[in-house]
């Protein structure tokens, strides 16, 4: 049986019911769970982790992200574009992806996001290339299984090409029938429902200007057969707001209810422009809702009111969003920008802490997901998914005062010195155990410009309006 204990750390922040954080403390980890936390734990194992210059969290949770779209960070052409001039731009490059880019694309996503202290990744694919079948999907799952990641891919859709009213191409889009018979595979295939699960899915048409309503009732209707979660965009922006007017004579959200996708086993992200009526009854039926800052500032979109959906009852995670609108899968610096996001405005400055903003990067996320009662605190009979950080470093250097707040106050881009998932080291002095980083970053420059040189002939992405 293996075993580990990471002992004396300086720091460890529970995220429990009583949000405690715990001084001087040792973890024991065997197999794939925490087993002990106190002080001074003298069972025998097979390796020590010094934590005496170390903080540990919970792994963090990654509620939304595309992780295709790595290859497409910093793009100058939609650097300065609102959301569906950025989409229509994009897509011209995002039609060319193949099953061998969205592996590597899948590996910097991933890889980022674990060097940053994320364990649990959920990733929204909705982009088919007819080119290719199901083999684009299950290269993101091969890398997340490889770098040892805990993964939940949402199998996502889009119906509603440029000649049926929608935005994508007609050549990255599929057929109803064929969506819910693969969305059906997909779940019997991969879907794993058993303790310590690495893998589970959900079902995730991409929006409801990419989808039609039959589609969408029909996928809530196959994930509830199958007993998995539902996830989409939604009120992302303004321009949302008066498309589902003028076409489909309702809000966003009142249409999503029409086609029954609400309730607990629901999440959208995004939520920025929900008013308070659906605040209320997002609240009421505990559907979820991914907060991205970074993403939802760098389009312009607005600003989520997630100090009310909190209020609401609403569950909230956060997530990075897809790195061609983040530009980054940092999950410690998208904490960061939540925490100091909601200040401003009618909330001010008590509106977030930095425990409450860690809650929502980790508890908050596995409540969102449906994995709460394992995953989501630093907790006896939890799995054993753990983030560390050394503080023994400049960027916190004189912020020691409270050393989990530091993580975010002082944070700037810092990796995590060790990551644990499923009790197996993943990161070890802030570098990845299972693909080699070098081989990661030059596979994915080299393939980042292939891609768009191939799209050239379509748009060129290169350069600005």
């Amino acid at each position: 049986m293996s075993s580990l204990i990471i002992r004396n750390l300086m720091a460890a922040a529970t995220v429990n019911d009583s949000d405690e954080v715990l001084f001087n403390v040792d973890i024991l980890i065997r197999e794939n769970r925490i087993e002990k936390i106190g002080s001074g734990l003298t069972d025998e194992v097979e390796k020590i982790i010094d934590g005496s210059h170390m903080v540990a969290i919970p792994g963090m949770v990654n509620t939304h992200h595309h992780l295709y779209q790595t290859m497409f960070r910093n793009v100058p052409r939609v650097q300065d574009a609102k959301l569906f001039n950025w989409l229509i731009n994009l897509y011209q490059g995002w039609r060319h992806i193949t099953p061998e880019t969205e592996y590597w694309a899948s590996a910097t996503g991933i890889g980022e996001l674990l060097l940053s202290g994320c364990t649990l990744i959920s990733d929204h694919h909705y982009l088919f290339p007819s080119k290719y079948g199901e083999e684009i999907i299950h290269a993101e799952i091969e890398a997340a299984e490889k770098l040892g990641a805990r993964f939940f891919p949402t199998r996502g859709s889009m119906s509603r090409g440029v000649s049926r009213g929608g935005l994508p191409p007609d050549d990255v889009v599929q057929s109803e029938e064929y969506i819910l018979k693969a969305s059906e595979e997909f779940i019997t295939r991969f879907h794993d429902t058993s303790d310590g699960s690495m893998l589970r899915v959900a079902l995730a048409p991409c929006s409801p200007f990419s989808v039609t309503p039959e589609l969408l009732k029909e996928s809530a209707r196959l994930a509830r057969k199958h007993s998995v979660m539902l996830h989409t965009h939604l009120a992302e922006t303004s321009d949302e707001d008066d498309y589902c007017i003028s076409t489909l004579g309702m809000r966003p959200l009142e249409f999503m209810e029409s086609v029954d996708w609400i309730g607990e086993d629901v999440w959208y992200a995004h939520g920025i422009w929900f008013n308070e009526d659906e605040i209320k009854r997002l609240g009421e039926t505990r559907t979820g809702v991914a907060h991205c800052p970074t993403s939802n500032l760098r389009l312009g979109s607005g600003i989520a009111p997630i100090p009310d959906l909190i209020k609401a009852g609403a569950r909230v995670g956060l997530g990075v969003d897809g790195s061609a609108s983040n530009d980054s899968s940092d999950m410690l610096s998208e904490a960061r920008l939540a925490l100091f996001v909601h200040r401003i405005g009618k909330y001010g400055v008590t509106a977030t802490n930095a425990l409450s903003t860690l809650k929502l990067a980790t508890r908050g996320g596995a409540e969102i997901l449906g994995w709460d009662n394992e995953i989501g605190q630093l907790k006896p009979g939890f799995l054993a998914d753990i983030a560390i950080f050394d503080m023994n470093d400049i960027s916190y250097a004189g912020g020691l005062h409270d050393p989990i707040a530091a993580l975010l106050f002082n944070n700037s881009r810092k990796r995590a010195h060790t990551v644990i998932v499923n009790g197996k080291i993943v990161v070890e002095n802030g570098h990845l155990i299972n693909i080699p980083e070098e081989e990661i970053v030059a596979k994915q420059n080299f393939l980042a410009s292939d891609i768009i040189e191939r799209a050239k002939s379509d748009i060129n992405l290169l350069t600005r309006d």
